[in-house]
């Protein structure tokens, strides 16, 4: 009885990423936009946090008054930022140009975002996240995504719209 109770508990606090998110590079990146996408209401933060390797990171730059700084999270940081605004408004980014890099177990993925409270609609921001992967076992996990948003003084190169 105690073994079953402990096999249930673990199914149960175990991030699950679909066996299909971390196989390939792209696979892990689509992942992490689907999570993250969709109308208003809950994200399936499970998922996300099966995407990352553990001690992954986001990493957002943000403008501040003396130019910019990083704002450090883990997934769970993350999740608890998000979800008040997505459980009350449509979040939907995309990737529209993506460049990959790969030596060995870690790969770069330089990919270009488009973001929009509803599909179809025109971006509210765009900008560029640069996801680290790295491979264990025989899975392609997140360890890094760092992002810089478009701003005035800071727009995307056309090399990265392509």
């Amino acid at each position: 009885m105690k073994f079953l109770a402990v096999v249930v508990l673990c199914s149960v606090a175990a991030p699950l990423a679909r066996p299909a998110d971390t196989d390939s590079i792209e696979n892990v990146v689509k992942a992490v936009y689907e999570v993250i996408s969709g109308p208003a209401g809950p994200r399936n933060w499970q998922r996300f946090r099966g995407l990352f390797a553990d001690g992954g990171r986001l990493i957002a730059m943000r403008t501040t008054p003396e130019g910019t700084a990083p704002a450090v999270m883990t997934p769970d940081d993350y999740a608890q930022r998000t979800t008040a605004n997505f459980e009350k408004n449509g979040f939907f980014e995309n990737a529209v140009a993506q460049r990959v890099e790969t030596f060995g177990a870690i790969a770069h993925v330089f990919s270009t975002y488009e973001s929009r409270r509803a599909p179809g609609e025109k971006p509210f921001a765009r900008g560029i996240n640069s996801f680290q992967l790295i491979h264990q076992g025989d899975a392609w996990k997140v360890i890094t995504i760092l992002w810089d948003s478009e701003r005035e003084g800071n727009p995307i190169p056309e090399k990265y719209l392509k």
